[in-house]
């Protein structure tokens, strides 16, 4: 165990300043690491989805994400921020999950699909993300933002929803390894498997939370 958060540890240190750079830099840059993660999932995808029903349908929802992710993260500071806020709710829940569920197990939430997921770490997936989330919208460089000191109902709104989604396609992504009979998509990042067992979450959160807060939060 002390070995595995070792390496999710260091592979973290490795990829998040990687991941915010390009995030932060947007425009082509953020383009060309898109696509370049979009060519490593649909591999992984591939390679799990051999001569089964579901691997066209799930080329055409990378597609999808992928495109919905890009826009999502649009040009100005305010995209960048909401963007930045809603990453950090799936790590947070990613995080929290994980961190909660090892230290309080107790009831498991379903054995067949992801047998390592517990309801305590569910609801440390909520409170980590409500906390974090909560810090940065107080702290962040961003001053320049109305947004940013600003957390009430609708922000607590958002957060439960984007957690839940995120939860949500951990398990969607889960139930298609043990259709696989895998445990990983891949081994290319050292502690975490492959990249969609990263941002398993992500795939569905960040289109939802563009879809969401493009047309159903008015």
């Amino acid at each position: 165990m002390k070995s595995e958060i070792i390496k999710r540890v260091f592979s973290s240190i490795i990829m998040i300043p990687i991941a915010l750079f390009f995030i932060v830099k947007g425009s082509i840059f953020f383009k060309f690491f898109m696509i370049f993660f979009f060519v490593l999932a649909a591999y992984e995808w591939n390679a799990m989805s051999q001569k089964k029903s579901y691997k066209i349908p799930g080329f055409l929802f990378l597609i999808i994400s992928i495109f919905l992710t890009i826009i999502f993260r649009g040009e100005t500071n305010l995209d960048l921020y909401i963007f930045l806020v809603t990453i950090l709710i799936c790590v947070s829940t990613d995080v929290g999950g994980y961190i909660f569920g090892n230290l309080f197990k107790g009831p498991k939430i379903s054995k067949s699909i992801s047998p390592n997921k517990t309801y305590s770490g569910a609801i440390g997936a909520y409170l980590l993300s409500i906390v974090l989330v909560y810090f940065f919208s107080q702290n962040s460089y961003l001053t320049n933002i109305n947004l940013v000191n600003d957390f009430g109902r609708g922000e607590f709104i958002y957060i439960l929803l984007i957690s839940t989604i995120s939860q949500s396609g951990d398990f969607i992504i889960s139930l298609f390894k043990r259709k696989s009979k895998i445990k990983n998509t891949g081994s290319i990042i050292p502690g975490h498997g492959g990249i969609l067992d990263r941002v398993d979450g992500m795939l569905f959160a960040l289109p939802f939370a563009y879809i969401y807060l493009k047309f159903l939060s008015n």
